[in-house]
């Protein structure tokens, strides 16, 4: 990618899927029960996520799949990282994780192909 290449600012659902490993009908049933994952809509009445967004979706799935929250648990300590003013950091945290975790997958991956265990 070259400096004069746009970054892309906003994701449809199926990218925002491939992002964070979610299916659509989760990302659809979050958004009704966290009032801070609302995606903006485009012309043709397609969700379209910010970066900031798909932070938040990563700290979700991370309250939730990860520290085992349940869903009023992970808004409860959403809102309270929000009122601490720790919940950016909190949430790049989360896409940080996420990020290393989807490298060593795919590195574990790699290492099964390349030791010949492909099937």
């Amino acid at each position: 990618m070259s400096a004069s290449d746009p970054v892309q600012e906003f994701f449809s659902i199926g990218e925002v899927c491939e992002l964070t490993d979610l299916k659509p009908h989760v990302l659809r049933y979050w958004e009704s029960q966290f009032k801070f994952l609302s995606p903006q809509k485009n012309r043709s009445g397609n969700r379209v996520y910010s970066r900031k967004e798909i932070e938040l979706i990563l700290l979700v799935k991370h309250l939730l799949y990860v520290d085992k929250y349940t869903i009023e648990g992970a808004r409860l300590k959403i809102d309270e990282q929000r009122k601490a003013g720790d919940l950016k950091s909190v949430a790049r945290a989360a896409l940080s994780l996420e990020t290393v975790e989807a490298l060593e997958r795919d590195l574990k991956e790699l290492l099964r192909i390349i030791q010949g265990k492909d099937g």
